[in-house]
């Protein structure tokens, strides 16, 4: 049971000295990392643990990519206690019944499950154990994500929030909507906020579409001779969906916002009033589309990443709270599939062991924002967005006991307030000013698609703790004088 001595409050200058039980199960660390004793904290700030609205798990059916298992460590790594899942899986999370045969079907209906909703509300018991990361779940808006007609709330309205007596005691119910990484076509569109607005679920928009192109459109993709993606394709779905927001009142969330137009028409309609939410994510505000010929197929993702002012743009969005919150768009591919052509290779990177670190380094350490304001966007929103409370950690401190200010999770009841998730306390212990080299060979994920890899970065997740236990540590073995 590690006690760490001198803590310091995410939001301000009061430290306490924090006892952590471990875990249940064994509990997750890096090598040569402290899992008990005293531990000197001078340095540390405690908040409430980090949530990521955007994350591709890839199970069931693209294992080799990323499971449950290893996607869970990777958040938990990253600091991370709440996830929410994006339903391109396979099947995908539309919650018609699997038919054998199909990519990823088997191993769904050999478990038991009727559907891929059905088999990740109930993975932890199928597969006998605790994945250290809290999750829900995103349906999707049309069947099958193919967007030809919408989905049948009659599949998946038993996996909501009070469906079915709780889907039979899951954790993990549907909390959104969404067709990521593709958008909701225009032939479902109204069809899904109507059973989005029926069901009280928030519709997760990826606010880009495009028929050719690999890249951003402009000096850069001529200059590399390959195929250009123009930003309008962003601001075309963001406009689309404001207009349907007006009409319906249906609240829409932009996802992974990367272009300067698509961000004033985000800033037009909250201070039109509209139920409106964006998020971006950190190779967004760190890259655009001048990395490219640096980091090649690893700086492929969609939307694209876009031109220096666009990138300008973003930290300017931030800056002025048109972003609600960051996301990773976490989206494991094999080495073997990224070392392909450019014109081949898939979307997506890896985030969630890079995330706090990059913004850290680029929104703090830049002077964009305060570090209060980056917990905020990475814990506090986020959490909320997903309809939990975040952990409030004055509330914890306020039952500090003793001349050492000690508060030990172990001892302490009724920590959580969220009715979903009532274990305890789910926090994260950060080092804001630790300097540390990126290395893809030691991620928990299976996945090493990055460009970030031998960035030197600032700020690292040293614990991790959920429902009050420590699930993953890379506390440094550097022991308190006289302990």
């Amino acid at each position: 049971m590690p006690t760490l001595h001198g803590v310091r409050l995410w939001d301000e200058d009061r430290t306490i000295d924090l006892r952590i039980p471990d875990a249940d199960g064994p509990c997750l660390h890096d090598e040569d990392a402290l899992t008990d004793g005293d531990i000197d904290a001078e340095g540390y700030i405690l908040a409430p643990g980090l949530a990521d609205p955007h994350v591709h798990f890839r199970d069931p059916g693209q294992t080799r990519k990323e499971s449950m298992i290893s996607g869970a460590r990777a958040a938990a790594s990253g600091g991370y206690t709440q996830a929410l899942v994006m339903p391109n899986t396979l099947p995908a999370l539309d919650g018609a019944p699997a038919r054998r045969g199909e990519t990823g079907a088997d191993e769904v209906l050999d478990a038991g499950a009727r559907d891929a909703i059905d088999y990740l509300q109930h993975y932890e018991t199928i597969h006998g154990l605790d994945l250290p990361v809290h999750y829900d779940l995103s349906v999707c808006a049309s069947a099958d994500r193919a967007g030809e007609r919408p989905s049948d709330p009659r599949d998946w309205s038993r996996y909501l929030v009070g469906g079915e007596a709780e889907h039979q005691g899951s954790r993990h119910p549907v909390t959104a909507m969404s067709d990521d990484g593709s958008a909701v076509s225009d032939t479902v569109l109204d069809a899904a906020l109507a059973h989005a607005r029926g069901a009280h679920l928030r519709l997760l928009e990826h606010c880009e579409h495009h028929e050719a192109g690999v890249m951003n459109e402009g000096s850069v993709n001529r200059k590399l001779g390959l195929p250009g993606i123009p930003a309008s394709t962003e601001l075309t779905i963001v406009e689309r969906d404001i207009d349907a927001a007006r009409r319906t009142g249906t609240p829409i969330h932009f996802q992974h916002v990367s272009t300067a137009k698509a961000f004033d028409a985000v800033r037009g309609a909250k201070r039109e009033g509209l139920p409106i939410t964006c998020e971006t994510a950190p190779h967004y505000l760190a890259l655009c589309d001048e990395d490219v010929a640096r980091y090649g197929t690893l700086a492929k993702m969609n939307p694209p990443l876009r031109s220096r002012g666009d990138r300008e743009a973003t930290l300017r969005a931030i800056a002025d709270g048109t972003v609600d919150m960051l996301a990773t768009d976490h989206a494991p591919h094999t080495t073997l599939e990224k070392q392909g052509t450019f014109l081949e290779a898939p979307n997506g990177i890896i985030g969630l062991e890079t995330a706090y670190a990059v913004c850290n380094s680029v929104l703090v350490d830049g002077g964009i924002i305060d570090e209060r304001r980056l917990i905020e966007l990475m814990a506090v929103a986020p959490t909320r967005f997903m309809g939990h409370a975040p952990t409030d950690v004055h509330a914890l401190a306020a039952q500090a006991h003793g001349p050492s200010r000690v508060v030990d999770l172990g001892g302490l009841s009724d920590l959580s307030v969220d009715a979903r998730n009532p274990q305890g306390a789910n926090l994260v212990v950060l080092c804001p000013g630790q300097r540390w080299t990126i290395d893809p060979e030691r991620f928990h994920s299976m996945a090493r698609n990055t460009p970030f890899g031998g960035w030197h970065v600032s700020g690292l997740p040293v614990a991790t703790i959920m429902d009050s236990r420590l699930v993953f540590s890379r506390i440094p073995r550097t022991r308190r004088q006289g302990a």
